[in-house]
């Protein structure tokens, strides 16, 4: 009987060509169906100009063989901190599974085309919100919030909304994938895949 791509993965005999994107969408469509909240939702890791470490929760929206991509405002703290130091480190945990996937690697700015195309995707509602919030910056009140939300509305009408130039997304590229499952008496299974010339090189690492 043929073994999953999971069982393959803890097989330390077994792992030589195994591709860990491949691993991660078998991982990824099993919490799409268990995760009872967003299965889509990756704690992300940047640094400030003083090198300061920030994390926040953000959704993974797209992702290929060359790496994991969300989306956001440029003019953020996230978004300055990635322009000015295109590095950063992911973190998927799935409760339910009890299991979770870890990424680092260097971050790039994703197409135009691409931009374009998941902005079209989002709900119009979504898309007015990104032209409205001046993202991570103060604000007087709510209503102050959803004024500025009305008056784009209502200056939009039935009209699409078109990208905010500030608003794209980034991608992250990884160097490494570590792979974690939950194990009896801590002593959980950890592999992490490491890119090398031409492939991936796989470990295990202790608990």
């Amino acid at each position: 009987m043929l073994q999953t791509l999971t069982e393959r993965l803890f097989d330390d005999s077994d792992r030589a060509d195994l591709d860990p994107f491949a691993v991660f969408e078998e991982w990824f469509a099993l919490a799409k169906e268990a995760e009872a909240n967003d299965p889509h939702a990756m704690a992300l890791a940047s640094v400030d100009g003083d090198g300061l470490p920030d994390v926040r929760m953000v959704l993974l929206n797209a992702r290929d063989a060359r790496g994991f991509c969300f989306f956001t405002n440029f003019e953020s703290e996230k978004g300055k901190q990635l322009l000015a130091q295109p590095k950063a480190a992911m973190v998927m945990h799935w409760k339910s599974l009890r299991r979770q996937v870890r990424m680092r690697g260097p971050v790039e700015v994703v197409t135009p085309q691409e931009a374009d195309a998941y902005f079209a995707s989002r709900a119009k509602g979504s898309q007015i919100a990104s032209s409205a919030s001046e993202q991570s910056r103060p604000v007087s009140s709510r209503a102050a919030l959803l004024t500025r939300v009305a008056e784009i509305s209502a200056e939009i009408g039935e009209n699409p909304v078109v990208r905010p130039m500030h608003w794209s997304g980034f991608r992250l590229v990884p160097d490494s994938i570590e792979f974690w499952k939950d194990g009896e008496f801590r002593l959980h299974d950890r592999v992490r895949f490491t890119r090398a010339s031409g492939g991936w090189r796989s470990e295990r690492l202790y608990p």
